[in-house]
């Protein structure tokens, strides 16, 4: 251990997913700073607001990967494993290797644990002191019931239905060229599918109402932590109360309900709808734990509502943005599933089998996720002091486009993903380890199943061939990727 790079415990480690590199982020403690260990090289900016400005300045521009590669390149030539700096209030360090995302996601509970800035805990109300690592356990429990592979098969049908549902409303009128703004779209279409699967609601005033929230949720999350009349902060804390309160009333009425067939008709009970909120309200423990209040669910269930609504959203953007601007990807995903299109009958709807022959249209959403992955990531904190290759930090920007790991890295190229696919570790968007994203499966189909509707029923040209998706803090389209949009129509294939 002498003469290494030691991590305090106590510190933050933040895990980021930005367009194509993880950094992993711990802070320098002064615990830390008093010992003999060497410090990851590295400047912690300003006081208090550290390096966030150029992070942010970065991230708008729409090459957030630039503020790790800059630094790589100015600590170490571009071999930098880790440097340290100071974002959103904390010194931290962050890890630029596949190594350092196997390191970080193989030791969870054990080095470091889940943490969140005390902004969250204002914005969703949490009075008590939260353990946010025993936390996401119990949460991981609770929903993967619903969300394990074999659950997800059973939902193909319904995300079809829900699909067609949606451009029958919203695109079918197209019945010459015109223009819309797929952004505003495809918000409608992903709020509406995870509000019949996670609620079992089609209300479209009410999805209308919890859209609402969410939006200054989100707002609130980035902005300054003031409380005051008229902020955005303010009026995310609001909204949070808001939406939540809609939602355990919710639950207080599925209960009633529930009872009530369950007195009048068991078989009918048990061949009703199994959304999300009912798999919770079921839900049985044997080793002692408490059983979900109104309260804990509600809570769980609005945070599965924002966890999969801005990035399911930014992935559908960022491929149809890839798709259009690449013709030889467009034209080989719209053979795939022309074909799939065609050995269905008249109203049948997609099922498992169906999507597991997308197997191209899953490597073009891949690589897509490896240059723009949706989200930034997460939050870890250091349990215990740990000394890793002298340093300590993980970062997305480090492997996503890292020639030691993808060759071209820039090259759109969707056959990395055939066979075995990228070196264990390169290639993180719903993280690893324990701690890989429950909603994978889930995420996977309802991009799929969404992509198959969309090109098999409409053709389409970028009215601003050379829009970009722009970070603030997660990916966006700058102008709303307004399209030119028309009906399709084909030859069947010989």
């Amino acid at each position: 251990m002498g003469g290494g790079e030691v991590v305090s415990g106590g510190g933050v480690v933040m895990w980021e997913c930005v367009n194509g590199e993880f950094p992993t982020l711990l802070p320098c403690s002064p615990r830390q700073q008093a010992t003999s260990y060497q410090l990851p090289p590295g400047s912690t900016g300003w006081p208090i607001i550290g390096e966030t400005l150029q992070y942010l300045r970065t991230a708008r521009n729409g090459v957030p990967e630039k503020f790790v590669a800059d630094r790589r390149r100015k600590y170490s030539d571009g071999s930098c494993k880790v440097f340290k700096t100071s974002l959103l209030g904390e010194p931290m360090a962050m890890l630029c290797t596949a190594a350092g995302n196997k390191f970080l996601f193989s030791n969870e509970n054990k080095l470091v644990k889940t943490w969140w800035p005390a902004i969250f805990e204002k914005l969703f109300s949490n009075t008590e002191k939260i353990d946010y690592s025993k936390q996401a356990v119990r949460n991981r429990k609770d929903i993967f019931p619903f969300l394990k592979p074999d659950a997800v098969r059973k939902h193909v049908g319904v995300m079809d239905q829900v699909a067609k549902g949606h451009f029958d409303t919203y695109w079918s009128s197209l019945d010459q060229e015109q223009v819309i703004k797929f952004h505003s779209l495809a918000k409608k279409y992903t709020l509406s599918l995870s509000c019949r699967l996670f609620l079992n609601i089609e209300d479209s005033q009410l999805i209308a109402k919890l859209e609402k929230s969410i939006q200054h949720i989100n707002k609130g999350l980035v902005s300054l932590p003031v409380d005051l009349p008229g902020t955005n902060f303010n009026r995310a804390i609001r909204a949070s109360n808001e939406m939540k309160k809609e939602i355990e009333t919710m639950i207080v009425q599925r209960k009633i309900d529930v009872m009530n067939l369950s007195l009048i008709d068991r078989e009918a009970l048990a061949n009703a709808p199994q959304d999300l909120m009912s798999s919770l309200l079921m839900q049985t423990y044997s080793d002692g734990e408490d059983q979900l209040t109104e309260d804990k669910i509600a809570k769980r269930l609005c945070g599965v509502l924002l966890a999969s609504y801005d990035s399911i959203i930014n992935t559908l953007c960022s491929t149809v943005m890839f798709m259009s601007q690449l013709r030889p990807v467009y034209e080989s995903v719209l053979k795939e599933q022309i074909e799939i299109a065609e050995s269905k009958d008249e109203g049948e709807l997609l099922n498992w089998e169906d999507i597991q022959k997308m197997k191209y249209t899953w490597n073009v959403v891949c690589e897509v996720l490896r240059l723009q992955p949706p989200v930034s990531g997460t939050f870890r904190e250091a349990i215990s002091d740990f000394i890793y290759e002298g340093y300590i930090h993980w970062n997305v920007h480090a492997t996503h486009k890292n020639p030691e790991y993808f060759s071209d890295p820039h090259k759109f190229d969707p056959s990395r993903f055939e066979g075995h696919g990228p070196s264990p570790y390169s290639y993180v968007p719903f993280g690893g380890g324990p701690r890989m994203c429950p909603g994978k499966e889930h995420a996977r189909y309802e991009i799929l199943v969404f992509m198959h509707n969309l090109v098999t029923r409409f053709k389409w040209e970028m009215v601003y061939p050379d829009e970009k998706m722009v970070v603030d803090p997660i990916p966006f389209p700058s102008k709303g990727l307004p399209l030119h949009v028309f009906p399709r129509i084909y030859v069947i294939p010989q």
